[in-house]
């Protein structure tokens, strides 16, 4: 690519890989790389570049509908990662996750390879504040879980593309397992009394309740009946979520509705209608709820959305206080 070119591709193909980012390049930055593929119900990147630094702000948040969480191997080079009130410094074979829904910044300041795993962070079960718990924290390879961790992702990425659909989906739920393991571990959970089975189960049945999450008939009741368990044994298998059943359908339902209405689409409908199209019987029900777990109504956000969407058209700097460390250069 021309020298003039390069910064809009590469945002482009990052974006494309994770989420909406702004980036700068240095000069001398010649090549990058991304390879990546499908593993189940997650996605895997190896990413190789000489360098740059990318944000992630509360615009491009506001623009996409990214519910995911990133799981990133530090494979050759130090990185530096920003999220909430913490500054990680990434060394090779250090793991650390961050959340696609909360602005952060990353540098690159020198040739890089890491390896990714993107996954809907429903299917790990955390509760807002624990997720924000475990996020931008380095998982050090001399750790029990991270000297498990770090060659099974290394290895899972290299060879995710070469798995039948029915081994990579059952790889992807192993790999699930593990990281609820670490969450479980840095929370200061137990997790002996919870047999792999029932984690693999719970992932299923969370997949299939994202699925027909419109179905206003989507009950814990029917969702035994489909996976040919008891509604004791449903709600026993939830318990290590720390959510109920009808609480994870009703936040997921709200989620689903809060990544519409961000939408400049969502203008032309209600927000009852849009309500009723993800299972809400009651549009008064449906606006308590969004508030109680946004701090805005549904109409706010809605405009809001509306606001973000007449600024696409334009073009914006990026953030005042980005800086960009050049190859070499010390954090």
């Amino acid at each position: 690519m021309p020298v003039g070119q390069r910064p809009a591709y590469w945002r482009e193909a990052l974006s494309r890989t994770f989420s909406a980012v702004d980036i700068v390049l240095p000069d001398n930055v010649y090549s990058g790389t991304i390879r990546t593929s499908q593993l189940g119900s997650l996605r895997v990147a190896t990413v190789e570049c000489d360098g740059l630094y990318c944000v992630r702000n509360s615009r491009l948040i506001s623009q996409g509908n990214s519910e995911d969480v990133i799981v990133r191997l530090q494979g050759r080079g130090v990185a530096r990662l920003e999220q909430g009130a913490r500054e990680v410094y990434l060394h090779p074979g250090e793991i650390v996750l961050y959340d696609m829904t909360r602005p952060h910044r990353m540098d690159f300041p020198e040739p890089q390879q890491t390896k990714s795993l993107v996954l809907p962070r429903r299917l790990l079960g955390l509760e807002e504040s624990d997720l924000q718990r475990l996020t931008a924290i380095p998982i050090r390879p001399d750790t029990a879980l991270g000297a498990l961790l770090s060659p099974f992702l290394s290895r899972l990425v290299d060879t995710a593309q070469t798995y039948p659909s029915h081994i990579g989906e059952l790889l992807a739920r192993n790999a699930v397992d593990l990281l609820t393991a670490l969450a479980d571990e840095r929370l200061g959970r137990r997790t002996g009394e919870t047999p792999g089975a029932d984690r693999a189960l719970l992932v299923r049945i969370q997949a299939y309740i994202g699925r027909h999450l419109a179905d206003p008939d989507l009950t814990p009741k029917a969702i035994a009946r489909t996976h040919h368990i008891s509604e004791r044994y449903l709600h026993k298998l939830f318990e290590q979520t720390d959510v109920t059943v009808g609480r994870w359908i009703q936040r997921r339902r709200v989620e689903e509705c809060r990544r519409e209405l961000a939408h400049p689409e969502a203008a032309g409908h209600t927000v009852a209608a849009l309500a009723r199209r993800w299972g809400f019987t009651s549009a008064a029900h449906f606006s308590r709820v969004f508030r109680a777990v946004y701090g805005m109504s549904p109409r706010e956000w809605r405009d809001a959305g509306s606001m973000c969407g007449v600024s696409k058209t334009r073009s914006e700097p990026l953030d005042p206080g980005l800086h960009l460390a050049r190859p070499g250069a010390e954090f």
